[in-house]
């Protein structure tokens, strides 16, 4: 567990993160720098509770139909818990 701490993600890795706020962000025409603030804010905020890997972090936005009317767009977010503060 810690040892995904201190590893550093590779350039390959950090593309791949990249692209992938690229491609969630265009599907809801959301910004990359405004899903980064997204994800900056979710964590700041869980982090008053728990200790989380942040590196690990995902967060993603899809749009879904309710009963065949418009998109909604619905956030997932992909949070390893490391420890809880007391």
């Amino acid at each position: 567990m810690f040892k995904n701490i201190l590893k550093r993600k590779s350039s390959r890795e950090i593309a791949k993160d990249r692209l992938k706020i690229l491609l969630i962000s265009d599907r809801v025409n959301c910004s990359p720098e405004m899903m980064e603030m997204i994800k900056n804010d979710i964590a700041k905020v869980i982090s008053k509770y728990m200790k989380i890997d942040t590196e690990s972090m995902e967060i993603q936005i899809t749009k879904t139909s309710i009963k065949g009317r418009t998109k909604n767009p619905t956030l997932y977010a992909n949070i390893p818990i490391l420890d809880l503060k007391q």
